[in-house]
């Protein structure tokens, strides 16, 4: 299953993406041809898998399933969806689908039986908890389980051969006629697992790496993702351990996460696991991030834990969506390519070249972990393979920080995302800027990664919106003993000032505070100086006590 390794997977909620009505007016609209445009996008940030949710005919959202064999009418038809898949395979990229095997709408045809025969339908025993001695809010006669309660959703009986053979039939059909390369399993932990073991064994007999993987909140994924059931499963726990991390500055949480699952003796050892820092069921992560200078920080980590990442539609560009009490279509927006609303392309940058740096990386693909300097604010982490050793370091303060990095060998460190590199005896201090990462590769400082287009930045950062404000002419203010902030980030405290004992020129006199305390003097003039970054006026040090 050497693809799936290899895999950077990019996630569409089609109805959302496509601009479709949330109502089906079973109109024939060919809305998910905008695709096409978007090839090039995926081409960019290194994607080479597309994982749709819900194309199957529904009546509203997708998980209400009316037709397991035909397309959505908002979205295209059969003919439409086979060109798409064509075209995305001509540009090696797979295609996964979500397969909701657990429910069905109230439109599905079955339950349109059961609602006019009753108890005469050849259907009733399709549906779990059928019971013609009830009656529920739609006044059908007769009550049902519905999926956690709703009962728009009926849920099926997977213990029934029939429903079974519907369900593995689909999974054939558009195999066959499509070339699907994997299934998502909507609401896993709801399914039997001799249900999985069968569709496992007729997908992999039709294709040897067809890849299956389940939507699993919590518990233990070995119980799902194992030989007999699914190949792996949503990695919740890691989720909301990496963006919590950062929002309360507390490293230890992901690299414990990281190392239970996944260092020496983890118990998810043998999962590759389906990665991800939001989708179409939860927050966007730049909503959920108190400081979104985390961002970059947030998709390292996606990039370079074990398993494979996968980039929910939009959030590339940081796009921002929280779900309401009733309502989760803000997660799940109409997006335009060529007008995406307020992009933020340094982080759009950041994750091209992580996809171009996970390609080159053997050991970010198949390598253990292992932990070696955790921090409230810094973590550095291990993935190791075949020889080839990665340091990932990362830094969420909004200071300067020299992290200290036990390398166990000589060598040279090179940056794989700035190309800097830091010579090793063994042990070495690494600079990290504030909310910066590094992916640093230990070897005889031969290693070095061109990006596509040969320039530091994909996207023009200049044209990123978020960057440029309008600010006020700001005048240099006379330096004072005290404390002080850098514009990057890292404070100071102003000792004194002194004089070039050669030209009597004035020198200020600061100590880091951070690190090792360090002293340093700076021309005066240039202490005090007002520069511009990012069209914006700012000072070099900002008096702050």
């Amino acid at each position: 299953m050497n693809w799936i390794n290899e895999a950077v997977m990019y996630n569409i909620y089609p109805l959302g993406f496509a601009g479709a009505p949330r109502e089906n007016d079973f109109k024939l609209e060919y809305r998910l041809d905008k695709i096409y445009d978007w090839i090039d996008n995926f081409k960019k940030l290194g994607v080479n898998t597309i994982v749709f949710n819900p194309v199957f005919e529904s009546t509203r959202h997708g998980y209400d399933t009316i037709d397991y064999y035909k397309i959505d009418s908002r979205l295209g038809d059969n003919d439409s969806f086979k060109e798409i898949c064509n075209t995305l395979h001509k540009n090696g990229i797979r295609v996964i689908l979500d397969g909701v095997f657990n429910h069905v709408g109230r439109d599905f045809f079955a339950f349109k039986d059961v609602q006019q025969n009753r108890e005469g339908s050849k259907y009733c025993s399709w549906f779990t908890n059928l019971n013609f001695g009830g009656n529920n809010h739609y006044n059908d006669g007769f009550c049902y389980e519905g999926w956690a309660g709703h009962i728009d959703l009926v849920k099926l009986n997977l213990d029934n051969t029939q429903v079974e053979d519907h369900l593995i039939g689909a999974a054939k059909f558009w195999i066959e006629e499509f070339g699907i390369d994997g299934l998502r399993l909507d609401a896993a932990d709801c399914i039997n697992l001799e249900f999985f073991k069968k569709l496992r064994n007729t997908c992999l007999a039709m294709k040897h790496d067809f890849w299956l993987y389940g939507e699993i909140i919590g518990g233990d994924y070995n119980r799902w993702a194992n030989e007999n059931a699914l190949h792996s499963v949503t990695n919740y726990e890691c989720y909301k351990g990496i963006y919590s991390s950062h929002n309360d500055h507390n490293y230890f949480e992901i690299a414990h996460s990281l190392n239970r699952q996944f260092g020496d003796g983890g118990i998810y050892g043998n999962i590759y696991t389906f990665n991800f820092v939001d989708n179409h069921d939860v927050n966007r992560v730049a909503s959920m991030l108190k400081e979104k200078a985390h961002l970059n920080n947030v998709y390292t980590i996606l990039y370079t834990m074990p398993g494979v990442p996968c980039v929910y539609y939009g959030s590339e560009w940081a796009l921002e969506g929280m779900r309401t009490k009733f309502s989760d279509y803000e997660l799940r927006p109409c997006l335009d390519i060529n007008n995406i609303p307020n992009p933020n392309y340094k982080l759009y940058n950041h994750i091209c070249k992580l996809g171009a740096v996970r390609k080159a990386l053997p050991a970010l693909k198949y390598g253990n972990y292992r932990n070696i300097n955790i921090k409230n604010e810094q973590l550095v982490y291990l993935r190791e393979f075949e020889g080839q050793k990665v340091f990932v370091a990362l830094n969420l303060s909004a200071s300067d920080y020299n992290i200290d990095i036990n390398t166990g060998t000589s060598g040279v460190l090179t940056d794989a995302l700035t190309g800097e590199r830091f010579d090793t005896d063994g042990y070495v201090y690494v600079h990290l800027e504030p909310c910066s990462s590094r992916i640093l590769v230990l070897n005889d400082g031969s290693f070095e990664l061109s990006f596509e287009n040969g320039e530091e930045d994909i996207i023009p950062v200049e044209n990123n919106i978020n960057e440029i404000e309008d600010t006020e002419n700001l005048e240099p203010i006379p330096v004072e003993l005290g404390k002080y902030r850098h514009f990057k980030g890292n404070e100071y405290e102003v000792i004194g000032v002194a004089k070039d004992s050669e030209t009597l020129e004035e020198l200020v006199v600061y100590r880091a505070l951070y690190g090792d305390n360090e002293l340093w003097v700076r021309k005066k003039s240039d202490f005090e100086a007002v520069i511009e970054r990012d069209g914006k006026q700012l000072r070099r040090f900002e008096k702050i006590q």
